[in-house]
């Protein structure tokens, strides 16, 4: 959304053409957004500084996962990643995000919360 209306720079063209380096930005940004307005609902850490910090770490492990997805279908020279959505780029494509995004959270949990 943000990153076709104001997006010139290209992130990594030869692993995802499409998406740009101000669409990152702008998926970074509305991450701080929604997950400062939600830490006021439930906070996840004692210092708001430690929030920020998390929800950056996180938002840019999605994209990373995104982009190693990508990395994937490219190599492999396949378009969708499966059968079940099409022209979606596959059920891969829905959760590309998801795999490294948890695992960034559950470090960050670890780190900060001493668990």
């Amino acid at each position: 959304m943000f990153g076709k209306r104001f997006g010139r720079n290209k992130l990594s063209p030869n692993v995802s053409p499409n998406k740009t380096i101000e669409g990152a930005l702008g998926g970074l940004v509305l991450a701080l957004v929604v997950g400062i307005i939600f830490s006021f609902i439930w906070p996840p850490y004692d210092m708001p500084l430690i929030t920020i910090i998390a929800l950056i770490v996180i938002s840019i492990a999605a994209q990373c996962g995104d982009l190693v997805e990508s990395a994937f279908k490219r190599y492999y020279e396949v378009k969708d990643s499966g059968k079940i959505l099409p022209g979606h780029g596959g059920v891969l494509d829905r959760f590309d995000s998801l795999f490294v995004r948890f695992s960034a959270t559950l470090c960050s949990n670890c780190h900060f919360l001493d668990v």
